[in-house]
């Protein structure tokens, strides 16, 4: 490749592309920039692209999509893509779209000039095997009269393309951070692992799957930057290929911050061998940057690798789960023995409830309920209701609550494509029902803290106005109180862009976060909903009831409107009324029905 490579970045944000473009400029590289995914699928034949940057949420079609269209394009089938994001969730799923690697936001500029050029160099050696590929059997069709001279030739030119053929190999199974196989390499391993599991003797021991998650990775990589990051990295990785036997053992680097080590056909003992072994290097480890040091930490678990596990993606989402959970409780290090641990059984169990959520987008059995909320102070006033969610039972035909399935969606970074799948046929549903739309006067639907992060939810929330021409004024979007609390700029810009289109804000569940009012003054929020805890049984409970008072003198003095929830008699009825809540909602008043 003579000219000189052309780099894609497609992203809709404008500062964005301008951070991408000074990096990629300074690498000698031609710059293409598109702001959709659909203007990107138009330039890829004009441009001829080296490397796509491909930012995951946009306008239009998503990144996701965007990278699957460009792998059904023949031409295009090889070209490398990094996925841009800010969460960590996107990653597994861009891999599996056909994505190459990922730069994280905030963006880092010594990280985006390494990831690009590794890619850039990957391609290079594609291109320039493919070349050589049928260089060779042009010549092997030659005839020439010095057969001595091409043989020769030939010779030369076949070692050259086995190296070619072999760097390529190592790239792409090796993190070239650290030099450990890499997630593609370990999904390969673990895969013919489990395939295997239905011939094994039914006495052999285990293979492990083993997890370890650095816990200060983050601190590190923000405070210090990207180059201390990977140099932390490099040098965990060495202490872990210390303690294994790499003719048994498979390490890798997976993403991130997280390293597997596979441990073959040893079971419980050889995992237990090898985490004492492990911690014993790490107490004698301290990382040095800049003449500062630190002490390193890393959440240890390993899974059993049985016939309950199907598949290497089950897996990992099974020991992310376990990972998790261990960082809640303080736990250090979790191996499980065996299928019949009952915390694996429970750790099984939020994964399963992680998969319905996905079947349940995927074959449209989620459902929008909606009750009412009444006005505490006037006799006709005008109509409210809260959106609800519920996901159909395949099995039995019955409806889950959210308290049983959100927990999941929330772990497995799901929660966004059930607000999205929410907001959607609320609006589709209310566009269609002219009558219903007319008689209401707002309606509320909660956003999750992770639909507030991302940078174009508010975004998809006017796209949908539009689409289906409805009044954003009737729109009431409830904001849980610790979220907004302690996502605050997120939160406010989220809050500046939907009132810039008419709606409402509320938040939500107040009362059971830590609120400053600094914050709650300089939030452009609408009104406060008081947390159903305190509401049922605040005619029993004094302490509640001083909550509730306290609350709605807090609210008058911010000339903010008060909804209070799960009011289930008159007697609580009256005692709101008595403290001047404006609007009350629950059994009491009516009790959800399907949209």
């Amino acid at each position: 490749m003579d000219s000189l490579p052309t780099v894609l970045i497609v992203d809709d944000v404008p500062e964005n592309l301008r951070i991408l473009n000074d990096v990629i400029a300074s690498l000698d590289c031609q710059v293409a920039v598109a702001t959709s995914g659909e203007r990107a699928l138009e330039l890829l034949n004009r441009t001829q692209p080296c490397l796509v940057l491909l930012d995951v949420m946009m306008g239009g079609i998503d990144g996701f999509e965007t990278c699957r269209r460009i792998r059904l394009l023949e031409q295009h089938k090889e070209l490398p893509v990094i996925f841009v994001t800010a969460l960590a969730d996107d990653i597994s799923l861009g891999f599996e779209v056909g994505g190459n690697d990922f730069i994280s936001k905030p963006f880092r500029v010594d990280e985006v000039r390494v990831r690009v050029q590794h890619q850039l160099e990957k391609y290079r050696l594609l291109q320039e095997l493919r070349e050589l590929t049928i260089t060779l059997e042009d010549k092997v069709h030659e005839r020439t009269a010095d057969l001595n001279l091409l043989n020769r030739n030939l010779r030369k030119e076949v070692n050259e393309r086995r190296y070619m053929q072999d760097r390529l190999k190592y790239l792409a199974q090796h993190d070239f951070v650290t030099q450990l196989y890499n997630r593609d390499a370990l999904d390969e391993h673990v895969t013919h692992l489990i395939s295997d599991l239905p011939t094994q003797p039914a006495n052999a021991p285990l293979s492990y799957f083993a997890l370890l998650d650095i816990n200060e990775f983050r601190l590190i990589n923000d405070s210090c930057g990207c180059i201390a990051g990977d140099e932390l990295l490099h040098q965990l990785a060495e202490l872990l290929a210390e303690q294994i036997d790499p003719k048994r053992d498979f390490c890798a680097r997976m993403s991130g911050d997280k390293f597997v080590v596979v441990l073959d056909n040893g079971g419980a003992e050889a995992v237990a061998s090898f985490f004492r072994l492990f911690n014993q290097a790490l107490e004698a480890f301290t990382f040095v940057w800049d003449e500062r040091q630190f002490r390193i930490s890393v959440t240890q678990v390993a899974l059993p690798l049985t016939q309950q596990i199907s598949s290497f993606e089950q897996l990992v989402m099974l020991a992310d789960e376990v990972c998790y959970a261990c960082k809640k409780s303080g736990v250090k290090t979790r191996v499980i023995k065996d299928a019949d641990d009952m915390e694996f059984k429970e750790h099984r169990g939020n994964l399963n409830w992680g998969l319905r959520i996905i079947d349940g987008l995927e074959k449209d059995l989620f459902e929008v309920h909606f009750q009412q909320v009444c006005s505490l102070t006037q006799s006709r006033s005008k109509k409210k209701i809260e959106i609800l969610v519920r996901l159909k039972d395949e099995v039995n035909g019955g409806l889950i609550y959210p308290n049983d399935f959100i927990r999941a969606a929330e772990r497995f970074g799901i929660i966004s494509k059930i607000d999205r799948w929410v907001i959607q046929h609320t609006m589709r549903e209310l566009s269609k029902r002219t009558q219903l739309w007319e008689d209401i006067d707002q309606v509320a639907i909660n956003i999750s803290a992770l639909s507030v992060r991302q940078a174009n939810f508010s975004g998809f929330i006017i796209e949908q106005l539009e689409k289906y021409q409805l009044d954003g004024s009737k729109f009431c979007f409830e904001i849980t109180e610790t979220e907004a609390l302690n996502n605050f700029n997120d939160t406010r810009n989220f809050m500046s862009l939907l009132h810039e289109q008419g709606c409402t804000i509320a938040l939500d569940d107040f009362g059971t976060g830590f609120s400053s009012f600094a914050y709650l003054m300089d939030l452009p929020f609408d009104l406060i909903k008081i947390d159903g805890i305190f509401i049922k049984d605040m005619h029993q409970n004094e302490i509640h009831f001083g909550m509730v008072d306290s609350i709605v003198k807090l609210a008058k003095m911010l000339k903010k409107p008060v909804v209070a929830e799960f009011v289930e008699n008159q007697t609580i009825v009256d005692l709101l009324k008595s403290l001047g809540v404006e609007w009350g909602q629950g059994y009491h008043f009516h009790k959800p029905e399907k949209l």
